[in-house]
């Protein structure tokens, strides 16, 4: 495709040779998580925890009010790193470990994310690929640690013509 300026910057994640072990990675704009999101993400994954969906119910448990679906957080952790380190470089997510969920979240807080690089290498199975391997962390509006996540993945390297 051809275009009549001089320069063309076309957003794309990172190639394998450009994560670096040791950086820290902070994905912005945070997203502050509202009711709609815990109810859709819940019901849309056949969850039916009165602790997601009844308000009235939650009031008289342990935390005074509805949690937001973990899986909703560790979906939404992973996501804000997309634009920074994955989008159109992944090739799959190799898996996950290592999940926890330290405080919980609630409908209105805000989640910020950062990803620590931990490991990189060419894969030795598919030539043009190789391994990344990050922690993700995700902190609410106060700074509290709600969620993180160890996250391997497969990641293409940087084109010849690039």
């Amino acid at each position: 495709m051809t275009s009549e300026h001089d320069k063309v910057v076309e957003q794309r994640g990172m190639w394998l040779e450009e994560f670096t072990v040791g950086t820290l990675y902070r994905h912005r704009p945070g997203r502050t998580v509202t009711e709609a999101d815990n109810v859709i993400f819940s019901t849309l994954t056949m969850n039916p925890q009165p602790l997601h969906l009844d308000a009235a119910w939650s009031a008289g448990q342990f935390f005074g009010q509805r949690l937001v679906n973990s899986l909703f957080t560790l979906s939404t952790m992973v996501g804000l790193s997309i634009n920074q380190l994955t989008l159109g470089t992944l090739v799959a997510n190799l898996g996950f470990r290592d999940v926890t969920f330290p405080q919980p979240v609630f409908i209105g807080d805000t989640l910020y994310v950062e990803s620590l690089v931990e490991s990189v290498r060419p894969s030795h199975s598919r030539p043009g690929e190789g391994v990344v391997e990050v922690e993700h962390i995700a902190r609410n509006q106060d700074g509290a640690v709600v969620a993180r996540c160890h996250r391997a993945m497969l990641v293409l390297c940087r084109p010849v013509s690039a």
